[in-house]
């Protein structure tokens, strides 16, 4: 279940940072076909699409028959290739201008804790090493007592109302849905209730303390958006959590 950098690129990048679909391969459905959610006949299906819908290319080459997809309603998952028709790809864009005001990248990310993170296909890599800032808030509603959601694969679902100069690392998921905060998981924290999730965990100890609600920290760990629930980002998996 080990994640591969590869699903990290540019294109990825593109993807999650850019709402139209002219910077990147483009393609349409040839019939009404199945999104699904991995590369395989047998996964869930994510939605129905209809013939001529468009799609964005999130992997430029099929997987197992399958084309890793972004729809124009933001839905990501996998379709069969027969179905899927392919535009020319588009001629390369000027470089952007610079940013003034660049999220720095960090060292120190612990790039083992990939192959114990319960389903790493549903995650879109955007940063690959991350230190962010800010203070954790309770985003269990009061009913856990360190703060966060105890999740059935194991992990937290922790809140970090990021610094001010973070507030670009959120999206609309977060917004709506997180209560304006960053989603943080550590992983394998707790026991494990799915089913299909022990195996991630199995020969695993967590080493992430998690500080309390009220703890102001610096937070290190891979950026992504989480393609399934609300779309939100979050740093996932976590390699720690420093008290400052």
């Amino acid at each position: 279940m080990r994640i591969t950098l590869r699903r990290a690129a540019m294109w990825i990048l593109l993807l999650g940072l850019c709402p139209c679909f002219s910077l990147a391969q483009q393609a349409a459905t040839k019939r009404a076909v199945l999104l699904r959610r991995d590369p395989s006949t047998s996964s869930p299906i994510v939605a129905h699409l209809a013939k001529g819908d468009r799609l964005v290319l999130v992997q430029m080459t099929a997987d197992s028959g399958f084309y890793h997809v972004k729809t124009e309603d933001d839905q990501i998952g996998w379709v069969s290739a027969k179905y899927v028709s392919v535009s020319p790809a588009p001629a390369q864009p000027p470089a952007p201008a610079p940013n003034p005001t660049p999220i720095a990248p960090s060292t120190g990310c612990d790039d083992s804790l990939w192959s114990h993170v319960y389903h790493p296909m549903r995650l879109i890599v955007q940063q690959q090493c991350i230190a962010v800032t800010g203070t954790i808030v309770d985003a269990s509603a009061g009913r856990e007592p360190d703060g966060v959601r105890h999740e059935a694969d194991g992990d937290t679902h922790g809140w970090l109302k990021v610094d001010s100069e973070f507030q670009k690392l959120l999206n609309a998921g977060n917004l709506n849905d997180e209560g304006g905060n960053l989603v943080f998981e550590i992983i394998c924290k707790y026991p494990v209730t799915q089913a299909d999730a022990k195996t991630a965990c199995a020969n695993y100890t967590d080493k992430v303390k998690l500080p309390p609600v009220g703890s102001h920290v610096v937070i290190l760990g891979v950026y992504v958006q989480d393609t399934f629930h609300g779309q939100w980002m979050e740093i996932h998996p976590v390699t720690s959590i420093t008290v400052q």
